[in-house]
């Protein structure tokens, strides 16, 4: 139990939470909870001090979360008790980064794998012109409030302690991230981060909408984009989205070689049945121009009617194009903290590339973590675990490093690897236009 001073001094509302929190979770984490209030001097430790206990949604253990600037060196005295129970090693991640001297940078965003997270894509709008089918429900979806979505404000402030932290790439995302008012605003304000370190600032668009703001949107610091095109038919186009617009999307794309943009990626979700017909058609694309396309595989999302019958997996892609182009296809290295597996064909100006989430993960390669549109923290594009900082933002008291330290501890908690492709479809998780792109 807590130590009952500490929970006498507690305001009903944070009994009835923290009640709530410590009956969640697994035997061993109580137990480690218990051993950490034995301390003598934990008395003065109260809600204020942001001691509190987070657990995980999807029944892995909680951890002892977003412990107070006044209960550090409590925290750092209960070590070694708190990993026998456990092994939840404070620090330890120290020793598992790939660089020869870890920075305090660079261990807030590494998780216990080894894998420091210096890419945040933040979702910035819920509200789409689109309605793709492997992205939102066919019935819609409830869209969340205006009050509960991150202000301008808020998204900077985030983005601005994860930059001090190590970040130094931000993509935004949607929704469509073009439908916002602001969007111009908001890059030009992320830009100024570059003086801290941040490096690129990207975005996932659809692309219709584009053409219009992107003049305006690369002279305000964006520096790279992708954008979405399953199909170069537009009767397909318009089955695929449930809406016209595809003249609009080559002429963002033209718009974007215009203004220099190199390369121009291109997201293809493939689907049997639908359009992986297309495949050399888009890899003939990358012949004059510099398109780096991503033939991505179909992922399941809540509302999507995802079907492993309709999912084409990159081998048998792979093998199709080979009868194609034969010993002209050649692998590309693999990048840093990859998503696609990269493939040129000789003489082409451009390449193209497999992201193969469903067949073959790059999960130990993951440097990636999302910022949802209503506030909530998201370690892993396919677990259903979040961590609202929206709430402890909009706190007056909260400071940036109590804000760190809820950061780490979701961090800290990220899994080794997602689920299979047997376990994923069938667990719940939000719709992809809720998430980001």
């Amino acid at each position: 139990m807590i130590h009952q001073r500490v929970y006498t001094n507690l305001s009903p509302l944070c009994r009835a939470s923290l009640a709530s929190s410590i009956s969640s979770l697994p035997r061993h984490m109580r137990l480690a909870q218990r051993l950490l209030h034995k301390t003598h001097n934990v008395d003065g430790i109260s809600c204020a001090a942001r001691e509190r206990i987070e657990t995980v949604d999807n029944g892995d253990a909680g951890v002892i979360g977003s412990i107070g600037t006044t209960a550090q060196s409590e925290r750092i005295q209960q070590q070694s008790k708190i990993e026998e129970v456990n092994k939840y090693k404070w620090g330890s991640h120290k020793q598992q980064t790939n660089t020869e001297t870890t920075t305090e940078k660079s261990s807030v965003l590494t998780d216990l794998f080894g894998r420091t997270h210096n890419y945040l894509r933040i979702s910035i709008t819920e509200r789409c012109n689109l309605r793709c089918t492997y992205c939102m429900p066919e019935e819609g979806i409830d869209l969340t409030p205006k009050p509960e979505l991150l202000t301008a404000d808020e998204i900077v402030r985030l983005a601005r302690i994860f930059v001090s932290q190590g970040v130094d790439k931000i993509r935004l995302t949607g929704g469509e991230p073009t439908v916002r008012k602001d969007i111009v605003e908001l890059i030009s304000r992320l830009n100024e981060l570059k003086q801290i370190g941040l490096r690129h600032i990207t975005i996932t668009t659809n692309g219709v909408a584009l053409h219009r703001k992107l003049p305006a949107l690369r002279e305000a610091g964006l520096d790279s984009l992708n954008i979405s095109l399953d199909t170069r038919d537009p009767t397909k186009f318009a089955n695929f989205t449930r809406r016209n617009g595809y003249k609009q999307v080559m002429k963002s794309i033209e718009e974007a070689f215009r203004l220099d943009f190199d390369p121009v990626k291109l997201n293809v979700v493939v689907m049997r049945g639908q359009n992986e017909d297309e495949i050399p058609t888009f890899v003939e694309m990358t012949h004059d121009d510099p398109l780096d396309i991503r033939f991505i595989e179909y992922m399941p999302f809540d509302g999507n009617k995802w079907n492993q019958s309709k999912l084409v997996p990159y081998r048998e892609i792979l093998k199709n194009l080979h009868s194609i182009y034969g010993d002209n296809l050649t692998a590309l290295p693999l990048e840093k903290n990859h998503t696609a597996k990269g493939w040129k064909i000789e003489g082409y100006k451009g390449q193209f590339g497999f992201i193969t989430s469903m067949t073959n993960s790059f999960c130990y390669a993951c440097n990636r973590v999302r910022l949802m549109a209503d506030g909530n923290l998201k370690v892993c594009l396919f677990g259903n675990s979040e961590v609202n900082l929206r709430d402890w933002l909009r706190q007056d008291d909260t400071t940036d490093r109590q804000l760190m330290n809820i950061i780490e501890d979701a961090i800290k908690r990220k899994k080794k690897a997602h689920a299979g492709l047997d376990v994923l479809s069938e667990l719940p998780n939000r719709p992809m236009i809720k998430i980001g792109g």
